[in-house]
């Protein structure tokens, strides 16, 4: 999909945007160190231009943000840019004078919000239309059905039972009744089906799909993709590279498998798996479970009585005080050389801090 250069206003609009840092709230261009406050105001000196200088912000996509930084691992904030501007060739990137960090936000957030921008660009015309630009159908039957197929098109299915189907390049669909279940396939494309038991599915590049709904499973397998599901027992996943999901429900589950994808699960006894390269893995819920298995991913377990296992070379894990922890330590051909498992807050090992096996024993690293 070719993209014009977006019209971003110079020196005068306030723009609000989304900005990616790391664990320690800094961004690091060009191996500079730039360290950021919530809630504090800064202003670059010198000329603002794309990729060169000036403070960067995400101004398109949300998802975007996925481009610079891996879901594992970073920090999120909204923002506010003003003064001059200049964006990328995409429309995606912003270089801005003058930036403010406002609050902070988890990755659940960002899909949301990332729904919510696919959803507003939809193009939505009244009636039946099948024009490949301006699809729109709507179905408030108990059964109904809505699809819509064209370029930017929208699906609305709010009855009991609906479905809705928007597989045209960044298309939206919406299912709200029970059992209701959303598709959107195209490239950039939101579904989101918030009812009981509903299904959400966003398989394009840069997707993100939202199921809310109790037991509701959502899942988004395109580059970039963001799955989130809510609902008691709710199921998430995001197979494609850097994707996020989030399952933050009763007894919900949450898998990331690309690599850089981050997967976390907060309700009670939520798993969380993370299985490619560099993922992160999180569970926060009580008696929660989070694996990270990928080469160099990294493994949390912050609920009560969590387990955090991180079985990939070089992969780390780290925990409350009470939590379980597990560590492999393997040879650069996979081979399994010695395991370790332990309690955080006994023998030594401190809370809130990663261990990675090596030589047979949990040693402190960053």
């Amino acid at each position: 999909m070719s993209r014009k250069k977006a019209a971003i206003p110079t020196d005068s609009a306030t723009i609000t945007a989304y900005k990616g840092f790391h664990d320690d709230l800094t961004c690091r261009p060009d191996g500079k160190v730039f360290q950021f406050e919530i809630g504090k105001t800064y202003r670059h000196e010198g000329k603002v231009k794309a990729c060169k200088g000036g403070f960067h912000a995400i101004t398109g996509h949300p998802l975007a943000l996925f481009q610079y930084y891996a879901p594992a691992g970073i920090r999120i904030c909204q923002v506010e840019i003003s003064g001059a501007m200049d964006t990328d060739d995409g429309g995606e990137k912003t270089a801005a004078e003058i930036l403010t960090i406002g609050k902070e936000i988890g990755l659940t957030q960002l899909i949301l919000d990332a729904v919510k921008w696919v959803t507003d660009r939809a193009k939505l015309v009244d009636g039946n239309h099948t024009d490949a630009d301006s699809a729109q159908v709507k179905n408030d039957d108990d059964r109904g059905a809505a699809t819509a197929s064209g370029y930017q098109g929208a699906a609305t299915a709010s009855g009991t039972r609906g479905a809705a189907t928007a597989s045209g390049e960044q298309g939206a669909a919406t299912a709200t009744g029970w059992r209701g279940a959303a598709t959107a396939s195209g490239e950039q494309g939101a579904a989101t089906a918030s009812g009981e038991q509903g299904a959400a599915t966003a398989s394009g590049e840069q997707g993100a799909a939202t199921a809310s709904g109790e037991q509701g499973a959502a899942t988004a397998s395109g580059e970039q993709g963001a799955a989130t599901a809510s609902g008691e027992q709710g199921a998430a996943t995001a197979s494609g590279e850097q994707g996020a999901a989030t399952a933050s429900g009763y007894q919900g589950a949450a898998t990331a498998s690309g690599d850089w994808g981050a997967a976390t699960a907060s309700g009670t006894r939520g798993a969380a798996t993370a299985s490619g390269t560099c993922g992160a893995a999180t569970a926060s819920g009580i008696c929660g479970a989070a694996t990270a298995s990928g080469t160099c991913g990294a493994a949390t377990a912050s609920g009560i009585c969590g387990a955090a296992t991180a079985s990939g070379y070089e992969g780390k894990a780290r925990g409350r005080e009470g939590c379980a922890l597990f560590l492999a330590e393997r040879a650069t051909n996979g081979e399994i050389i010695n395991v370790w498992a332990g309690i955080v807050g006994r023998d030594g090992i401190k809370p809130d801090t990663w261990y990675r096996l090596k030589d047979g024993k949990p040693v402190e690293v960053e």
